[in-house]
Parts: structure tokens; sequence; C-alpha cells
């Protein structure tokens, strides 16, 4: 009954969610290029912002839990696990204060409006998933980057998404760059529940009413673990956040 439902609600919020990207392209390319990376921050912030607007039209709610334990101030790299695309919407709102940016497969890079944009110009990176030896010196960038402006870096281990919400093998390649990289961050795990349920059916129709939780665990500073350690304790702390 909730997919038959789902299917008229769909239509509306996709033509929103379509309208806002197409609306703020224009928007981030005037501020990004008349205004610099401030402006261009403060439009993708309120991109965000009304991206998930469109998805409370199908009853989607969220709830941040912990935040108030983020180190402020210093290099930051969130290490998440990964469900849907409406995971890295709600972290760019609802933890902009912290510049959040994202190690993402080329193939967003073009094609989208608003988001390839982002991705290009926001600080984050782009990384060819079938060229490991690509994907070193990109990273390594992000790292120096975070380091020096204390910005936040997000990557997801798995890879790519979980369909189902039960969590796959994490890599360990992208958060030993990071760390090497940027000896003053903190890591900080977050434990993501119920994203999946969103795209559950597919593309069409979306799923109604869920809730995401998005669950901050206790960071840890990079100078103080082996890396070893930190990332048998990141993954555990993940992987126990997740509810299936």
């Amino acid at each position: 009954m909730q997919k038959l439902i789902s299917y008229p609600i769909s239509v509306i919020y996709y033509l929103c969610f379509g309208l806002t990207l197409v609306i703020f392209h224009p928007i981030q390319w005037v501020c990004f290029n008349v205004f610099g990376y401030q402006a261009h921050k403060k439009s993708v912030d309120y991109l965000n912002f009304f991206l998930v607007k469109c998805t409370n039209l199908l009853g989607t709610r969220y709830t941040f839990k912990n935040v108030e334990s983020i180190p402020k101030n210093v290099p930051l790299i969130f290490v998440c696990n990964h469900q849907s695309m409406y995971d890295i919407i709600a972290m760019i709102w609802y933890l902009r204060r912290f510049h959040c940016k994202f190690v993402s497969k080329k193939e967003l890079g073009s094609g989208i409006p608003s988001v390839s944009y982002n991705l290009r110009h926001g600080g984050s990176v782009l990384i060819d998933r079938k060229d490991p030896k690509q994907a070193i010196p990109v990273i390594k960038g992000l790292s120096d980057y975070i380091e020096k402006h204390k910005r936040s870096a997000v990557i997801f281990p798995e890879g790519t998404r979980s369909k189902t919400g039960v969590p796959k093998a994490f890599s360990q390649t992208g958060l030993k760059i990071l760390c090497k990289n940027a000896p003053s961050a903190y890591v900080v795990p977050v434990s993501i529940n119920n994203s999946w349920k969103i795209v559950k059916y597919g593309f069409f129709p979306v799923g109604l009413g869920n809730r995401l939780t998005f669950v901050i665990h206790k960071p840890l500073a990079v100078s103080e673990y082996n890396f070893a350690d930190l990332m048998e304790q990141t993954e555990a702390a993940v992987v126990q956040g997740i509810k299936i």
C-alpha cells in the first residue's frame, strides 16, 4: 500500500528536488566566481537545506545525536557507513559549521546540476575507483586542505552504498592516507540508520515516512593512536551503531 501511495508523491518530490538543483546551479556559479569561497559555501548550505525540505514531503525526518561532542577548530575526518545519497544531503546541512568535503567517485563530477559543480569547486575531491593509484595523491590533497583550513573530510570506507543497511567491509586505504597527512585531525565515527529505506524500491518510487538517524561517536585524535588501533576502533563504533 505504501508503495502505491508513494507514486504520486514521488512525482511531486522529484519535481521539487530537480527544480531546486536547477535553480541553485547559477546561484552557486555567481557566488563562487564573484564572491569567493564563503559565499559559495553559504549557497551550498542553503541548497542542501532546501533538498532536506524536499525530502520532508516524503515524511522523512532527521535526528543527529551527540553533535556537541565534535571538536571545534581542528581538522576532522568523518568516517561513516553509506546507505544513500541522502546521507550526504543531511550531513552538508546539519553539520554545515564543519565545512564537510567528500571523497566522491569521478562520475558525479559532471552532468548533475548543482551537485557536480559543488564537487568540482567546493573543496571535495573526485576519484576514479578503477584506478587506485590516481586516488592516492587526490586524497592526500584533501588531507592537506583540511589540515591547513581546519575543515572536514567525509569518507565512506565501504566504497559503495549498502542497499539493505547491512554494512560492508571497510577499506583502510583512504582513511590511512587522510590520517597520515592530517596528523592534527580527529577521526569522528558516524553511524547512519534508515537512509537506505528511502531508496528501497530503487529510484522510483521513493520510500515514505522514514526517520534517519546519525549517531556521532567518540572522536579519536589521530596523534594518539597507531593506525591499526584507530581503524579497528572506528569501524567497531560505526558498525555497532547501525540498527538493522
